[in-house]
């Protein structure tokens, strides 16, 4: 996990919000990508290509739960959970 963290903080992973538009556009983590949870299944080959790893995070960290679930269940490996928006935000900080 300190790695992951270091290469969140050294701007290495891909950071994927996958809350609503309206909870993005209110805030976010800085260069975040926004795949709304209900898009994420369609785009996952999108994103299986993306540079690894992959973190996820929504409001609470279930949403990002489901969608690090739905993504292996598509083969993206490396794909994390990163929890809530406050706790990348306290990463970031930290």
């Amino acid at each position: 996990m300190n790695q992951l963290i270091q290469l969140i903080k050294e701007k290495k992973a891909t950071i994927i919000d996958v809350r609503s538009e309206l909870e993005f556009d209110q805030e976010h983590f800085p260069g975040a990508l926004h795949i709304p949870l209900e898009k994420v299944q369609d785009e996952a080959i999108n994103i299986g290509q993306m540079p690894k790893p992959i973190v996820v995070y929504c409001r609470s960290g279930n949403r990002s739960g489901m969608a690090a679930g739905i993504l292996g269940q598509h083969g993206v490996n490396e794909v994390y959970n990163g929890g809530g928006l406050f706790d990348m935000l306290h990463i970031l900080n930290n």
